[in-house]
């Protein structure tokens, strides 16, 4: 495998975009025009990782076997403690056998892990 997409379907495209810019930097690699007037963004969070964000009401629409389908992920971060003092919602820090991690909610109230770069 040589690169990873993870599709997010979200409320709004624009303020999902945002939010993830605004707190992780993510940078946009590409914009796709569809069908029902919205558009899929992707944003990479790293070489080979990517994040691809659509409309949840064009899921619906043209796929809704896999509308409810909400990955569990988990970030690292070397800005784990910025993080955790930044995102709105972020949970507490947490001990996992070793791991520091914490919880955070994207603009859709669904959550993330962050863990801390050892």
């Amino acid at each position: 495998m040589q690169k990873t997409r993870i599709m997010l379907y979200v409320t709004d495209v624009d303020r999902s975009v945002k939010f993830w810019q605004d707190y992780f930097e993510l940078p946009v690699v590409a914009k796709t025009p569809l069908a029902d007037g919205s558009q899929n963004v992707v944003l990479t969070v790293n070489v080979g990782t990517e994040l691809s964000l659509f409309s949840r009401s064009f899921i619906a629409a043209y796929s809704p076997e896999v509308l409810n389908n909400v990955p569990s992920l988990m970030l690292f971060s070397d800005r784990f403690e910025e993080l955790h003092d930044e995102l709105p919602g972020a949970t507490e820090i947490v001990d996992d056998n070793g791991q520091l991690a914490f919880g955070f909610p994207d603009p859709d109230g669904t959550y993330f892990a962050v863990g801390q770069v050892k």
